[in-house]
């Protein structure tokens, strides 16, 4: 039996999928597996008539979700923009799963990224021995979500460079893709959408042309508002990391997940969680993905090398190596804020013990 460190979304949510299905009595867009409400109830949870209860995978505002959704009825495609770690990847894998029951049909952007990519490639052995043909023709995976009326992904779209972008425009507007080498056209099903992300610190590197903007209804996925919206988060993600990695630790306590937290997010904001410290921010996003990074690393620690139970000690190589990126700037950022907040806080002097040695060793 194979293990497989992931599952794609409609793989480890099969269940879920299957009992909204059933339960779900609202109208569906063409190709659509499950309808609009049904797509929001499996994102943001819930319980379904027969007592079933049905995971959130989002947490935050649903209003968000409900746009996003609505969006892909209509003919605009999705741009879900954020900082790094606000779950954008994580949405649209979902979303794409709920709508389509694939969300495997992804184009991961990156300065490399081709038009072939985006459009269509060829076998060029078949193609040398037998000349252009559908049988040597390499589809796109949104070429294939064209031909099957399904939703495709393309990840960090403002990684690509910008003349590779613009392939999208024609496809987003006509909703076909023209092969002249074989003079045929691909042209899309109903049901067939983009769901794009992108990063909004990477503006300026390959900025979308305004026509393609056009193309997009842009939803911003924000940071967690609150402090106990966040722990939630990462208590819920880690919680089924720790399922599927198999870590022999204790779940992770609270305290010691609201202590991280709070890190994150006064560094962040620049500001003590009481707000009479003002304090400098790191280079480092700081985002909820990274929180859940370093809970998950101390649990493996705690697990294969201390009691089971996550203590400061191993949380605390995790903390300061998400900080540190600057090994300069970030260093003197992250031990100004060990000495004003940290070593004053009450109750917080095991973290400062274990953060002062983690930094002994390191230097």
């Amino acid at each position: 039996m194979t293990l497989l460190l992931r599952q794609h979304a409609e793989e480890q949510f099969a269940e879920e999928l299957s009992a909204l299905e059933r339960a779900d009595a609202h109208s569906r867009p063409p190709s659509w597996r499950l309808s609009p409400w049904a797509v929001e109830t499996y994102l943001m949870g819930g319980e379904l008539e027969d007592g079933f209860q049905i995971e959130p995978k989002y947490f935050g505002n649903r209003r968000l979700i409900q746009i996003a959704i609505a969006t892909l009825t209509t003919e605009r495609a999705l741009l879900l923009l954020g900082v790094p770690g606000t779950a954008k990847t994580w949405v649209s894998e979902h979303i794409s799963a709920a709508i389509s029951g694939d969300s495997t049909l992804l184009i991961q952007g990156t300065a490399g990224t081709s038009e072939e990519t985006l459009r269509y490639g060829w076998n060029y052995a078949r193609l040398l021995a037998e000349g252009p043909s559908q049988e040597a023709l390499v589809a796109s995976p949104l070429m294939r979500a064209m031909s099957a009326g399904a939703v495709a992904r393309v990840e960090e779209l403002t990684r690509i460079p910008a003349d590779v972008q613009d392939t999208l425009i024609s496809i987003l507007s006509e909703k076909s893709l023209p092969v002249p080498e074989l003079n045929i056209e691909v042209r899309a099903q109903k049901g067939f959408n983009v769901i794009a992300t992108a990063n909004s610190q990477d503006r300026g590197v390959n900025e979308l042309s305004s026509a393609l903007k056009r193309r997009f209804n842009t939803v911003v996925l924000p940071l967690p508002a609150t402090a106990e919206e966040e722990v939630e988060i990462v208590l819920h993600r880690v919680e089924a990391l720790g399922r599927t990695l198999e870590l022999p630790a204790e779940p992770p306590a609270l305290d010691e997940v609201r202590r991280i937290v709070t890190i994150f997010r006064e560094l962040r904001s620049g500001l003590t969680a009481d707000g009479r410290t003002k304090i400098k921010s790191p280079s480092s996003t700081l985002s909820t993905a990274e929180a859940i990074s370093v809970v998950s690393s101390g649990l493996a620690l705690a697990a294969h090398f201390g009691d089971g139970n996550m203590h400061a000690g191993d949380v605390a190589s995790g903390l300061i190596g998400a900080v540190i990126k600057d090994p300069v700037q970030d260093r003197i950022v992250w031990q100004e804020y060990m000495e004003t907040v940290v070593r004053e806080r009450k109750g917080w002097s095991d973290l400062y013990r274990a953060g002062r040695d983690v930094e002994a060793t390191d230097s």
